[in-house]
């Protein structure tokens, strides 16, 4: 009954198959969030897969609808052992985005694990199905290793994360009894350096909006009417230079936040990002001047077009077009005023002469909103974790105070008040979002290894229960 032990049985789970096998039949359900008529596959995936998984470690099930009609089910599974011990909180989801078939590589398709060299393609394969796969061999390996965890565990699995979360915060502020934990434990997301494994503990919030100027019915000759009537594209194109210059640094000051704190300097003193060989090259000179790589993503607001149209794109006409419109994002970190964002969007824009373009939230699947949230990194549970990590990986790991991406750690924080630690297990040009979604094999197993003794750690010195 050793670390070592425990450590070898998961990398076993990996080696022979095990993993692949249970991965390979998740990927096969289309767990599509964003279409409504994927509902039953939601439901499918937590009844034929997470259930008789966790049942067979000893945990007991149960699965919730959705308190918001039509969107996707909840579910919950808890092994209790001990009053004296902690409680750990860990969380999934099972949903993804839209397969986009027919837009992969040759040969490929989102609904079949697929081997090629290094690279395991599929859909969710990284965003989040092996991610909580792999958490649940590593926890069968624990059991088998130990007999026991050594630990309270509850097991949240959510079918909607890819559509925002909708219906998430009720189910959490209904169910707080259920979910009470002393520290939340998961994995999502990319390593900021893939060659090192890295702690985060929290995420940026993101909020959408869309802009519009429309001034008139129908396009008019740009040759007779050219020069008499304004251009709804030109004047959008300025007023969104009034919010953002052409080198990325937002202009309109209450959409800033507050100084980054010194913790989190001193957190993100020493990162690198280093996303792969197929990952973009980094634009030094965007963003807000002064703040170092890390800073600009991990402790400082974003401003970006996601998209924007005029006129007829596919097949232009020699006319001034009637509107313009743009769908616009923030990513925001603790210390914004997000409450604030759209009436400070509306003043600023005011302010400088553009009454005349519109702002209104997005509708759709593809605009989720997320809550900044953050754990301080001095926080006994983040540091921990931080020491467990680095005694399975040797040497010091980066503890990034909240991630680029956004999730639902709001909702942990703000109900159960727990802190929020993720083990990002995958990397970023892993293609999340896009066709062609992969793991690697070596990073995924090197990941079995270092969760396993984070696990191992839990049920030997894990931080007092609160």
């Amino acid at each position: 009954m050793t670390r070592e032990a425990a450590v070898e049985t998961a990398l076993t789970y990996y080696d022979d198959g095990k993993y692949f096998d249970e991965l390979r039949r998740r990927v096969a359900i289309p767990t599509e969030c964003q279409d409504p008529k994927q509902v039953p596959e939601l439901y499918r995936y937590l009844r034929d897969e997470m259930q008789p998984a966790f049942e067979a470690m000893g945990y007991n099930c149960r699965i919730f609808d959705n308190p918001i009609p039509g969107q996707g089910p909840f579910f919950l599974a808890h092994r209790f052992e001990s009053e004296s011990l902690p409680t750990i909180l860990g969380y999934g989801h099972g949903d993804v985005v839209l397969g986009q078939e027919g837009q992969w590589l040759d040969g490929l398709s989102p609904w079949e694990m697929t081997e090629r060299g290094d690279k395991i393609y599929g859909r969710g394969i990284a965003d989040n199905k092996g991610q909580h796969t792999l958490h649940m061999n590593a926890l069968e390996a624990i059991i088998e290793t130990r007999g026991k965890l050594g630990f309270n565990h509850k097991f949240l699995v959510e079918t909607g994360e890819e559509n925002g979360s909708k219906g998430l915060d009720e189910f959490v502020a209904a169910n707080k009894d259920a979910l009470s934990a002393d520290v939340f434990l998961a994995s999502d997301g990319p390593r900021v350096d893939m060659d090192s494994p890295n702690l985060v503990l929290g995420n940026r919030g993101i909020f959408g909006f869309e802009l519009s100027c429309e001034l008139r019915e129908g396009g008019h000759h740009s040759g007779n009417w050219g020069g008499l009537l304004a251009n709804p594209a030109i004047i959008l194109s300025h007023a969104i230079s009034s919010l953002i210059n052409a080198k990325g640094k937002i202009l309109a000051p209450d959409l800033l936040p507050v100084p980054i704190p010194n913790s989190v300097r001193v957190a993100l003193k020493d990162v690198k990002r280093n996303g792969g060989g197929e990952a973009p090259e980094i634009d030094e000179d965007w963003g807000e001047p002064g703040l170092t790589i890390a800073e600009q993503v991990y402790g400082w607001n974003s401003l970006d077009i996601l998209a924007m149209k005029t006129g007829n794109p596919d097949n232009p006409v020699n006319a001034i077009p009637p509107k313009a419109w743009a769908l616009c994002q923030i990513r925001y970190v603790v210390g914004s005023k997000d409450d604030e964002f759209m009436d400070s969007i509306r003043k600023h824009l005011d302010a400088n002469g553009f009454d005349m373009v519109e702002i209104k939230k997005p509708s759709g699947s593809n605009t989720p909103e997320f809550k900044a949230a953050r754990t301080d990194p001095d926080n006994p549970w983040a540091r921990w974790a931080a020491q467990a990590l680095e005694k399975g990986w040797g040497s010091k790991v980066a503890v990034l105070p909240n991630s680029g991406g956004s999730i639902c750690n709001h909702t942990f924080q703000s109900h159960l008040g727990t802190p929020t630690i993720w083990i990002p297990l995958s990397y970023s040009a892993c293609s999340q979002h896009a066709p062609n979604e992969h793991i690697l094999k070596s990073l995924t197993r090197q990941g079995m290894e270092l969760v396993t003794n984070v696990y191992w750690d839990l049920g030997e010195n894990a931080p007092a229960k609160s």
